[in-house]
């Protein structure tokens, strides 16, 4: 059961970073947390408590305010003690289990639907995004916290910054505060309580500490976001590798509806151009099959996705591939018997996306999720984009015709293998 409040601790001053409060960091477009509220918020957690300075309350009331969140903001008067005793002013804010985070970690949307499942720590033994020589590391014993420190030579996790906690854990902090006149780290509160470990590995999180690191979080940010179930072989293996780095370059000054707007111009030129030169054609449809992925990884990045962004992309990516294989067509055939392998090919490249999203449409679920041998068929549009693109590198009558072919034949037998899985799938279920 995921908790309903979640605790945020963010009374540091960000002396490294300029004076200004990390929460409200800017990281592709959306402050940090904002990022972790309404991850936390679409899993399920309904309450916020911030624990802030005096200095920066005015700033983190406003922030409230403007995004709606339901939050509690709690004041702590004397920041320049450790962490710990900032959570401890948030004890009368909370009732049962609730998650605990830090204001300067950025969380992938996979990483919190995991993590608020956990107990306890959250730990990563295979951390891909942090300075591992800077991380806070965990020894676990009998699946609980043994030690916990930075300096620690031998360890068997990284603390990812991310808690699920009870009530119990303010009966240590009671302790501390009166051992330690209030002044201690989180750390030494985990410690203490030997809270219990869960593992969540691999998935994307880092802090930020420094600007510096502010370019490795966009970094994280956009590697994560890579849609990956409906992705084709040369998307996995070509395509991604660099509309990530083109994502990198402008997840902080363009808008997913504006790179849709660009794509598509993009690949209308593309179709323009087959009557004048079919390499230069081909060359720039496999540029707009590149950059198509980039407004769907800037959407996930800057949180900004709608049913309604990707039911438009996927319009304008039909008006694009009708366009250039029907002017490809009009340009290079003669007989009219080539006009109608033509369309066939048209035809089953539409159909290629039409049979999985109508799936979608009629059970409300992802064919790709419910079906993973269609992952396999060959066919998806990346594939037939750049398979078009090596058959216009060196044109010929014969070539042109052949990919007419090709194209006819791969993706209409998509289209069958497909309706066959599908339709075994659901008479599969019906029977169980």
């Amino acid at each position: 059961m995921v908790p309903g409040t979640a605790v945020i601790l963010a009374a540091g001053f960000g002396t490294r970073m300029g004076g200004k409060p990390k929460g409200l960091v800017k990281i592709a477009g959306r402050e940090i947390l904002y990022r972790t509220m309404r991850l936390l918020q679409e899993s399920g957690v309904k309450k916020f408590v911030v624990v802030t300075n005096e200095k920066y309350s005015p700033l983190y009331r406003e922030f409230i305010e403007k995004h709606g969140f339901d939050t509690e903001l709690v004041v702590n008067p004397e920041p320049e003690k450790g962490n710990g005793h900032s959570l401890h002013l948030a004890r009368e804010k909370v009732e049962g289990k609730f998650v605990l985070v830090m204001s300067d970690h950025v969380y992938s949307g996979g990483f919190i639907e995991k993590a608020v499942r956990g107990e306890g720590l959250i730990a990563d033994r295979e951390p891909r995004w942090v300075d591992i020589n800077e991380a806070t590391k965990v020894t676990v014993k009998d699946g609980r916290v043994l030690r916990i420190g930075k300096g620690l030579k031998e360890w068997d996790a990284v603390d990812t910054g991310f808690f699920v906690l009870d009530e119990g854990i303010f009966k240590v902090t009671a302790i501390l505060e009166s051992e330690k006149n209030g002044d201690y780290p989180l750390s030494e509160v985990i410690g203490r309580a030997k809270v219990p470990v869960t593992f969540v590995d691999g998935l994307g999180w880092t802090d930020v500490d420094t600007p510096e690191e502010i370019k490795r979080a966009r970094r994280m940010l956009i590697r994560t976001a890579v849609k990956g179930t409906g992705d084709g072989f040369i998307s996995r293996h070509l395509n991604r590798r660099v509309s990530t780095r083109v994502s990198e370059l402008l997840v902080e000054k363009v808008t997913p509806n504006q790179m849709t707007v660009v794509t598509f111009f993009l690949g209308i030129i593309s179709a323009l151009t087959t009557p004048v030169n079919l390499p230069l054609a081909g060359i720039l449809y496999q540029l707009s099959s590149i950059l198509d992925g980039v407004d769907g990884e800037l959407a996930r990045a800057q949180l900004r996705t709608s049913k309604l962004g990707g039911y438009i992309d996927s319009l304008l990516d039909r008006y694009v591939d009708g366009s250039f294989l029907a002017l490809l067509a009009y340009t290079t055939l003669r007989e009219p018997v080539w006009y109608l392998v033509a369309l066939l090919a048209l035809l089953g490249s539409v159909m290629v996306s039409y049979s999985t999203e109508r799936f979608k449409g009629a059970f409300c679920r992802d064919a790709y999720a419910d079906v993973p041998a269609l992952r396999k068929l060959p066919g998806k549009r990346d594939e037939r984009v750049f398979l078009t693109m090596l058959f216009l590198l060196y044109p010929a009558g014969l070539s042109i015709k052949v990919l007419f072919i090709t194209l006819a034949l791969l993706t209409n037998t998509r289209v069958l293998l497909t309706a066959y899985f599908i339709s075994k799938k659901v008479l599969q279920a019906k029977t169980i």
